[in-house]
């Protein structure tokens, strides 16, 4: 048992030291840095640059198309609940599309349920954006959203310029990366097999345009009346007044 304990011990000592400059930046944004119990990833509680409660997360994924240590953003904004949009790298999101689309007809089920994740849920559900400001994002990012003006509008701008920089080192083709807004938060989730600050601090900053893009969504769409919702255009859990969801009939 004593030696269980030294070694579990002299591991937790391992990591921090392995991260201490990921925990003097966390420090330096008047953060706070903190291991997981085993020592094998950590999460850190950030002020979030005054938008709102920032969350980063470094550990073992909770997506199955993300095959290694995940990276993890959660941005408390405070959005309409009902203001949904996503972004996707494009190889992500055909593999993706491939899965439901296999999972749903080979089952002879064309309802998409509430277990399946939101990226999957929404690809099947959502508009893709069609105007992009940056051609290069556009070709490596897929966008959509309740509607497709909000998705076109959050990617039209900052984000979009952001993106195109981002493809060319940060997210590669076919580096797993998704990001979302629901609930009020900024998600973000990307494969990172090894935890390393420079990519986190440029995924905190590419985080950080898209919150505020979505925020400036919440502002031009504020007044424009009731948001659309996922229940009211496209889902409906109980199968009552709205018609779910469905894949094409591959019966015909």
């Amino acid at each position: 048992m004593v030696i269980k304990q030294v070694k579990h011990w002299m591991k937790l000592r391992a990591s921090a030291a392995l991260w201490k400059p990921i925990a003097d930046w966390a420090g330096s944004r008047g953060g706070e840095f903190k291991l997981t119990d085993e020592g094998e990833g950590f999460a850190i509680d950030d002020p979030g640059q005054g938008l709102g409660a920032l969350r980063i997360e470094w550990g073992q994924p909770q997506r199955e198309y993300i095959t290694g240590p995940e990276l993890r953003l959660r941005w408390e904004l405070k959005l309409p609940a009902d203001l949904q949009v996503m972004l996707i790298e494009r190889h992500l999101m055909d593999a993706l599309e491939r899965i439901v689309f296999e999972a749903y007809t080979d089952t002879l089920q064309t309802r998409v349920d509430t277990d399946t994740p939101e990226e999957m849920r929404w690809l099947v559900m959502f508009s893709k954006a069609e105007q992009w400001k940056s051609r290069v994002a556009r070709s490596r990012f897929s966008a959509c959203g309740v509607t497709q003006q909000l998705a076109s509008l959050w990617v039209g701008g900052a984000l979009g310029e952001a993106l195109a920089v981002a493809s060319q080192e940060l997210v590669p083709a076919a580096h797993p990366f998704v990001m979302l807004t629901q609930r009020g938060n900024l998600y973000l989730r990307t494969l990172m097999p090894e935890a390393q600050l420079e990519p986190i601090r440029q995924f905190a900053q590419l985080a950080e345009v898209a919150a505020r893009e979505a925020q400036q969504l919440q502002l031009r769409m504020g007044d424009a009346g009731a948001w659309p919702t996922t229940s009211s255009m496209a889902w409906n859990p109980s199968g009552a007044a709205n018609p779910p969801s469905v894949l094409p009939d591959q019966t015909s």
